[in-house]
């Protein structure tokens, strides 16, 4: 059973002296997280509609944002019961800690959980991804099985710790220098890549590359996070993380449906239905929401009601569950996110997520940039990746020429072929949209001439 009085530190990467913990140590990694360049780009990268467009639809930042805001009214209720039901157990530290700062440790961490996030959705993941499994026979025998590893099996959720920790040249240690606390929350998959099992939550996909191993290990030996396998390395999960979950999957599950809504991919008889039957089925006052419906004659203005109704319907259940199965939560055995335990209990939401995967996320405008997306990514490492790895003095003048496109921070000349690759992927999964479509159609010679 994990401590709740050790499962919080303001312990910084790059910064190994903690003092007591205090409020402003917590309110600073949502200030650092806003500040950080890595969170600007998320402005342009796909969320799942097309950017951009004439309508304003969601990209990662307003995304990231609004499940912030979610997670911050998750974080404050369950820090109030950790203080009720538990105020034997806590120690002056952890009752402060739950009181005033969880709610913060949670709005940082869901601000952050797609950081990591290449351009052009799931399917920047998949290109990278594929080139590497593509390139096999030219590439794996440079890297040990669990670096390979961590190529073939890229994952977002990876990629954030290391946007968020490591140390870029000439930059300073710790990367964002966030506070573990933060960082555990976001650790959806607590494993190396050679861990992954897909029958298993927590270890569906991976969480840590090889080279952030001995950051991720100082965060969960310092919290107490238990151990679930030496080899590979495996941990349970971090009990913030499935408040940080819950916020994404309740946030994702709805606004998409009012940005397809806003595009005209649903119409509006269909995203009303299906909206007001969840909100009937959580038994909420039904004749107080058609009342304000029969005023909000814009169609909009009427999808927007219902989504802030569904949102707080889908808030309140997921607090309730996550209260009911705490116990298991700080034992690490449970295995189901929160909205996936509420939609065995409701049919509604089922309904809202089998409508979503057929009528938004397979429509004709995700699948092409998708398709684009996913050559844009590919061919940005076909050439970047062969030059980086070849010696230096055995590079041609074309291989030159590509990597003095490759910005200083992301050359580590002096390291291994992994760390080498690893900056290439810094810098493509870094991209927003508009970067690599421009930089593609540069070095391709599509679009030609001085830009800058």
């Amino acid at each position: 059973m994990m401590d709740l009085n050790t499962l919080f530190s303001n312990r910084r990467t790059g910064n190994l002296s903690a003092g007591p913990a205090s409020r402003t140590d917590f309110q600073r990694d949502f200030d650092r997280i806003i500040f950080s360049s890595a969170f600007r780009r998320m402005q342009n990268k796909t969320q799942v509609f097309p950017l951009p467009g004439s309508v304003f639809v969601h990209n990662r930042l307003t995304h990231s944002l609004e499940v912030a805001s979610v997670g911050r009214s998750m974080g404050s209720s369950i820090g109030e019961y950790i203080c009720e039901q538990f105020k034997n157990d806590l120690n002056a530290e952890a009752t402060n800690f739950y009181q005033h700062n969880l709610q913060n440790v949670i709005a940082a961490a869901c601000l952050c959980h797609d950081v990591g996030n290449p351009a052009f959705g799931h399917s920047g993941e998949d290109a990278i991804a594929s080139y590497f499994d593509k390139n096999e026979s030219s590439l794996k025998f440079k890297f040990q099985e669990k670096e390979w590893a961590d190529f073939v099996n890229f994952e977002g959720n990876a990629n954030a710790i290391r946007v968020l920790t490591h140390q870029q040249t000439g930059k300073d240690s710790g990367g964002t220098q966030l506070t573990f606390a933060t960082l555990a929350s976001i650790a959806k998959y607590p494993c190396e890549a050679a861990a992954k099992d897909k029958t298993r939550l927590h270890r569906k996909k991976f969480g840590f590359f090889q080279n952030e191993k001995e950051t991720f290990l100082s965060v969960a030996e310092h919290l107490g996070l238990p151990r679930e396998s030496e080899e590979p390395t495996a941990f349970r999960r971090h009990p913030f993380v499935w408040l940080v979950e819950a916020a994404d999957d309740i946030c994702y599950n709805i606004i998409d449906m009012e940005d397809a809504h806003r595009l005209g991919i649903v119409s509006t008889a269909d995203c009303e239905n299906l909206f007001f039957d969840l909100i009937k089925s959580e038994n909420q006052n039904t004749q107080r929401v058609e009342e304000k419906l029969s005023v909000l004659t814009n169609a909009n203005e009427r999808i927007s009601y219902l989504r802030a109704k569904v949102i707080n319907a889908l808030i309140n259940k997921s607090i309730e569950i996550y209260k009911v199965r705490f116990t298991d939560i700080l034992a690490g055995t449970l295995d189901t996110a929160l909205l996936d335990i509420y939609k065995t209990e409701n049919p509604s939401l089922q309904q809202i997520q089998s409508f979503s995967i057929e009528k938004i996320y397979g429509h004709k405008a995700v699948t092409q940039i998708e398709n684009a997306g996913y050559n844009v990514m590919y061919e940005l490492l076909d050439h970047f990746i062969p030059p980086v790895l070849t010696a230096a003095d055995q590079r041609k003048s074309y291989d030159k020429m590509a990597l003095k496109l490759l910005p200083a921070q992301f050359r580590y000349d002096v390291g291994s072929d992994y760390q080498k690759v690893l900056g290439v992927l810094d810098f493509v999964s870094g991209m927003t949209d508009n970067y690599a479509t421009d930089l593609y159609r540069k070095i391709k010679g599509i679009d030609i001439g001085m830009t800058m």
